[in-house]
Formats: C-alpha cells, structure tokens, sequence
C-alpha cells in the first residue's frame, strides 16, 4: 500500500482552521458563561490589587488566613462607607429635586426664547397641520357612526414566590449583589490558595517550561499589580482634586460628584464625560446662571488633560506597554461580551493577553497586534522603507534614531544592520537587482549627508578614549585605506569607518571602491598605507575577506591589518577563529572596536619600538 506525504499546505490550513475555531469557541464561551466569567475575572484583577498587602500582613507574623479576613473585611468597610455617602447625598438630592424645579423651567424657556423666529413658525406650522389632519371628520359626532372600540385584555401574572418577589423589590440590583457575591468567594480563595494556584498554571504551562512560567508569573504580577495600584491611587487623587474644586465652585454634593469621578474613570474613554455630566446637570438645576456651568467644565478639562497626557504617561505609561488603538478595540470586545463590567475590566485583560504574548510563542501575535512595542525594530523599518522606494521616510528612521544616539550608534545598529538584510536578501534571489542598486545607492547618499552635516557641526565621533584628541601631528597623518571584501556593501561599511575615522581625527584617511583584488593591492601600495582596514558584512564575505588578508599580508608586510567582520554573531573570539591569526594584527566586529584598534595600532606604528623589527611589533600586539 503506497502511503502519500502529507501535504504541508493542507496542514497549514488546517491549523488555522483549527485556531479560528478555537477563538469563536473560546468567545462563545465567555459570552454564555459570562455571569460565572465575570465574577472570577473581577476577583482575579482585584487580587493581584490586594496581594502586596495581605504578604505585608504576613510579614508581620500573621498567617494567611486572617491576612486575608483582614484584607477582606478592610475593603468591605471602605466600599461600605463610600456607599452609604453616596446613597445619602443621593437621597438627598432626590428629596430637593423639586426645589430645582423653577429654575430648570426659566433655563428651558431662556433655550426656547433664543431659537431663531422663522424656525420656530415653520415648526408652529407643521404642530398645527398635524393637528387638523387629526381631527375628526363631520360625523364623528354621531353616535350611530362612532366605531365601536374593543374591550381591552389584561394579564395578570400569578403570584410569585418569595425569591422572585425579592427580584421584583430590589430590581437591578439583584444582578450586582450576585456578581459582588461570587466576587468575594473567588476572591478569598486566590487570595488563600495564591500559591496553590501559581504551581498549578506552573504544571499547566509543562515541566520543560519552568523558566519561562516563572518570569511570565512574576511579570504578571508585578506588571498588573503596580499598574492597578498606581490606577488607583491616580483615580482617587483626581476625585478628591475634582471634588474640592466643585466645593470651592458651590455645587451641592461635591462628595458625590469626586466619588463618582473617582469610580467612573476606571471606564475606559466614556467614564470621565459621564462624571463630568452629573455635575453640570446639578449646576443648571441649581445655579440661574451659566457661569458655574462653564468653571465646572474648566476645572474638567485641565484637570483631564494634565493627569491624561502628563501624569499618567509618567506616572505608569511604561507599566502597561498597551497600544492606544488596542485599548479602545479591547473596550469595545469586552463591553460587547460583558458589558459595562467588561469595560472596566478590559484594560487589565488585555495586559494579560499581552504578557501572555510575550512568554508563550503561540500567542506571539497578541504582543505584535495590542503592544505599544514598535512592529518593526529601527533597522527592518529602514530596510522596508527603502524597499518600498521611499527615501524620505528612510531618512526619516535615521534622524529620529539619530536624535538621542550618536552616528556610531546609527551605522552600528540600523544601517549595517539593513545592509545585512539586503545582502542575505540579494543572495536568496528575493531582491532584484534594480532594488538592490537603489538601496545601495539611498544609503550611500544617506551617509554622505550625514557625514558632512557632522563635520559641519563640529562634532567628533565615538573615538577611543587614548585615540587622536591627544596625539602628536605623526600619528594624525598615519595612512589609513578602509578595503571592501566583497560586495558594494563592504564598501559601504568602510566608507562608514572612513568617515568615523576622519571625525576622530586622522587626516589621512580613504576608502577603496569595490574593484579586482591586484587593483585594490595596487591602490594601497600607491598610497603608502601603514594601516588597512578588510570590511566585511558576514556571511557572504568572511571568505573573501581571509584571502584578501592573506594577499596584503604577501605583498606589504608592513602594513598593520585590521578584520573587521561587522555584526558577526559569534563575537571577537569567533570571529577571530574565522579569520586565522596568521594575517590579521586585529579583528573587530563593531565600528566602535575598528576604531579602538586602529588607535591602537597607530599609536604602535609610529613609536620607535615597532618601528625596530616585525617581529617585535607583532609580539607587542599580541601582548596587548
């Protein structure tokens, strides 16, 4: 019997077919069994909130369970009394509500007073031909005409018992007080069993992911637990500001109002125009004019935009690591399955989501899609752009890169690195000539301009602390030649370290364009060379770059040779090993370390000790 290879694609295939089930499984689910969900979300948001204090109370010789009694009975007392405030300042604003009465009728006639005249006849018009189209007709009178009207049916429903009677009293918040039950349980048994259940989601995550459990756990509750507190203690210190200034303003109730501005803005986006709307509603009832109307949305609106876009961002904005697109489709997914519980909860939730991104790397794609992390590191988003043939935004990535890094910095971690994408790229035949020619000819450009702009201002690049600043005019005229390995991208790199070079100070100082090796050998003869510098972007050019070392080595003694293997992986050890020790003084694998070693080699070129013997300069290096 012939047994046919699996076909990948339809393996492919069916995994996402698998995974897209799965999710609307898992959305069914949490949308049916929201009433059990809900409840055990809430009690788990609110322990990580609750954790550090009942481990301080540990830590004072109390054991765990009354720790956490403790704990308990303290949060009820607090939600107890700033419930029985509120409920009275609400009592007591439904017991005046008809003392508001006149004024709210002299605002309403002020607002109909001021509407425009034609308007207000067109709508006066229309009011009085609906009337008359209304009317009855001439024989409406007549009672042998009048139609007759059928008695109507009432349905009474049958007395219920005492539970659904207890529904009926207490009406909406029969859910709540559910949801708040349930709550409580769940909440004190992670709160007794936290370990219990930490080992537990350890077992679950396999015996081989130890390590990563551990810091995805730790993350998690250090992440959720600083960002719910700083949350909190950020909330109430904006209802007590908010409720002060509504006391200075004069509006009733100024308790109330702060409490509710505190609760309201753990609701994503809508909570703090509905606190601020309570308010101003009770300003219009209560005051004649509009001025404490207008102070109040003030107070609001500075008060919103200083803690929104001050100190929240400096407060804990590093501690969510939340998108702001992902914030507002996160609120709208678990309002839609929970409610408005699910809208308080979804900024928790999707933190969890994320970390759980992070450390688990089938749920990658949930730290991509809701992270504020960039999509695209510095260097991918240069190369990308430059695919796209967009100039501009590349250059763009290297200024605002270039903004709090030096020019070192720049060529080591974005443009040698987008090079390398373009080489490995070129070489897999997935980049096209043309595209390869323009890459090279953009960033080519790029370091031109950035290198005369540097100049220009005067600037000097990374150079090694005993480098050129302090030398005599004989090491700053040392001949130095930067040689491609390989490709134009060598070249590139060398004229990079060229120009970092002449910015430390050497003024001698070139960079060969990529030709025939005997052209590059005979270039270096030609320009008295003491020191050359092999670029080399692994890991196309390694090879290249050892034969080049051995020839110069051949036909210029001499000459002290630096390797520089750029972003090799393996390190200076490895890189080394790559090379072989018999032709290189040095071997680099930054344009930081280049730098250190041709100011070292400069410094050794010029002394009369290793102006003695080769062999003696080569003693010398190795012992250095």
């Amino acid at each position: 019997m012939l047994i046919h290879p699996s076909n990948p694609s339809t393996s492919v295939y069916s995994s996402k077919s698998f995974f897209i089930v799965a999710v609307g499984v898992t959305i069914a689910m949490l949308y049916f069994g929201r009433h059990i969900f809900i409840p055990l979300a809430l009690a788990f948001v609110i322990s990580f909130l609750l954790t550090p204090l009942v481990a301080w109370l540990q830590r004072i010789r109390l054991g765990r369970i009354p720790a956490v009694l403790i704990v308990l009975l303290l949060c009820f007392a607090v939600t107890a009394g700033v419930g029985w405030g509120v409920a009275g300042q609400l009592l007591d604003i439904t017991a005046h509500i008809g003392d508001y009465r006149t004024n709210i009728e002299q605002k309403i006639q002020a607002l109909h007073a001021k509407r425009n005249e034609p308007f207000s006849r067109a709508t006066a018009t229309v009011q009085q031909l609906n009337k008359e189209l209304a009317a009855p007709g001439p024989g409406a009178n007549n009672p042998e005409k009048r139609p007759a009207h059928p008695i109507p049916v009432q349905v009474t429903a049958p007395p219920g018992n005492f539970i659904d009677e207890l529904r009926t009293v207490l009406g909406p918040l029969t859910g709540a007080m559910e949801v708040a039950g349930l709550t409580i349980v769940f909440m004190g048994f992670m709160l007794v069993n936290r370990e219990d259940l930490r080992n537990r989601l350890i077992r679950l995550g396999g015996q081989g992911q130890l390590n990563v459990m551990t810091q995805a756990l730790e993350d998690a509750s250090d992440r959720l637990s600083r960002y719910l507190l700083l949350q909190l203690v950020v909330n109430a210190c904006y209802g007590a500001v908010f409720g002060t200034a509504l006391y200075l303003i004069g509006v009733p109730h100024a308790l109330l109002w702060g409490a509710i501005a505190a609760l309201l803005r753990f609701v994503p986006y809508v909570g703090v125009w509905i606190a601020v709307a309570f308010p101003m509603a009770m300003a219009l009832a209560v005051f004649p004019g509009w001025h404490q109307v207008l102070w109040i949305f003030a107070v609001f609106a500075v008060l919103e935009v200083t803690v929104a876009n001050v100190l929240e961002p400096w407060i804990y904005g590093s501690h969510t690591g939340i998108s702001s697109l992902a914030i507002l489709v996160a609120a709208v997914f678990w309002a839609t399955l929970w409610g408005p519980v699910g809208l308080i909860l979804s900024t928790p939730l999707t933190l969890c989501l994320i970390l759980a991104g992070r450390y688990v790397p089938q749920m990658n794609f949930l730290e991509i899609l809701l992270g504020d992390a960039p999509a695209l590191r510095s260097e991918e988003l240069f190369y990308q752009r430059l695919l796209a043939m967009d100039e501009d935004e590349a250059r763009n990535v290297a200024e605002k890169y270039l903004g709090d890094k030096s020019l070192t910095s720049l060529y080591e971690s974005v443009l040698i690195p987008a090079l390398r994408l373009s080489e490995e790229d070129r070489h897999s035949d997935v980049l096209s000539d043309h595209s390869a020619e323009y890459i090279a000819q953009a960033t080519r450009e790029l370091i031109d301009d950035l290198g005369d702009r540097t100049l220009e201002q005067g600037s000097k690049a990374d150079a090694p602390a005993e480098s050129i600043a302090s030398a005599d005019s004989q090491v700053r005229d040392i001949s130095i030649a930067c040689v491609p390995a390989r490709d134009e991208a060598d070249e590139l790199v060398g004229m990079m370290l060229a120009q970092l070079l002449r910015q430390a100070g050497y003024r001698t100082v070139r960079y060969l364009a990529i030709g025939s090796v005997e052209d590059m050998l005979r270039q270096i003869g030609e320009g008295s060379c003491r020191i050359v510098c092999i670029s080399a972007l692994p890991p196309f050019a390694v090879g290249q770059a050892r034969s080049l070392c051995k020839r110069l080595r051949a036909r210029h003694p001499d000459i002290a040779i630096v390797v520089g293997l750029w972003a090799f992986t393996g390190g200076v050890v490895k890189a080394q090993e790559r090379v072989g020790p018999s032709c290189t003084d040095a071997v680099s694998t930054t344009l930081s370390e280049a730098l250190l070693q041709i100011g070292r080699l400069a410094h050794l070129a010029t002394a009369k000790e290793y102006e003695s013997t080769p062999i003696k300069r080569h003693s010398q290096i190795a012992s250095d």
